[in-house]
């Protein structure tokens, strides 16, 4: 049973040693049949509810969920997907573009394995399918396109090596 309320709130925020708010996220994907792996993967962004372009699923991290819980509820309330959420791609430090603060956001990727009908946040954030280009020209976030980066090099490595006949 998959909850349909988004959390509200931050009693339970997480907050790193030197005062800045602790977020997760994740970045979704999923292939197409293609040749190329930057043609025939897609990444799920959203909208931002301020309507300031495309963001990947992200949020704060509570006390009550490990950074994995959190990372896939976020995927669940703001893109309504599910999946297997596989091994961190880092850990970035952001300045907040509406607050006077500082984050540190951890983003992992999410192999997308059900797109659900319903979701939390349907009704405030539109969720797209996009190529990784048009991710990284959409996403205004330069932390955001670097953990992208990162999750098409690790592909991109995966493939080779899983491709590579052994001797």
């Amino acid at each position: 049973m998959v909850c349909m309320v988004s959390r509200q709130g931050r009693e339970l925020q997480r907050y790193s040693k030197s005062g800045s708010r602790l977020v997760v996220g994740c970045i979704p994907y999923k292939f197409n049949p293609g040749e190329e792996l930057e043609k025939s993967m897609e990444v799920l962004v959203v909208s931002s509810p301020k309507g300031n372009g495309l963001l990947f699923p992200k949020g704060g991290w509570e006390t009550d969920e490990t950074k994995k819980e959190a990372a896939s509820r976020e995927a669940r309330e703001e893109a309504g997907v599910q999946g297997n959420l596989e091994r961190k791609l880092g850990k970035w430090k952001y300045k907040s573009r509406t607050y006077d603060a500082t984050y540190e956001g951890i983003m992992f990727p999410l192999n997308v394995t059900e797109e659900l009908g319903n979701w939390p946040e349907m009704h405030m954030r539109e969720r797209k399918w996009v190529t990784v280009a048009e991710a990284k020209e959409g996403c205004q976030h330069p932390w955001m396109k670097e953990a992208l980066e990162r999750l098409v090099k690790r592909l991109s490595s995966t493939s080779k090596s899983s491709t590579t006949p052994s001797t």
